[in-house]
């Protein structure tokens, strides 16, 4: 759901999948774990991932603008987690099947 100021997105990660690491220069994010294990990575330079926490259902993260961040399913069942980003991030009405999806859409906005 994206609205004027703020986004919600779900999320499922396959087993031993990750989001992928990202970096949102304009918009902090909030996640909520809602079933599954995982490890959250973040840090200030992609090389130098210097928070990392494994994390479980009911954890809530937290990923100021401009910080490099991973989520990396560690469980052995899908990881499904929400995310609300502020301000929002996709246009409004923005669905993305899979991973490759966003991850194109990301490019063409680049």
């Amino acid at each position: 759901w994206t609205g004027r100021y703020l986004q919600v997105t779900l999320m499922s990660i396959p087993v031993k999948e990750t989001i992928g690491l990202e970096i949102h220069p304009n918009n902090d994010q909030f996640l909520k774990v809602v079933s599954g294990d995982a490890i959250v990575q973040m840090g200030k330079n992609r090389n130098n991932l210097t928070y990392q926490r494994r994390v479980k259902e009911g954890y809530a993260i937290i990923v100021p603008s401009n910080t490099y961040h991973n989520i990396i399913n560690v469980g052995n069942r899908p990881l499904k987690l929400y995310s609300v980003y502020a301000p929002i991030k996709h246009k409004p009405g923005t669905i993305h099947k899979t991973k490759k999806e966003a991850l194109e859409e990301d490019r063409e906005d680049s």
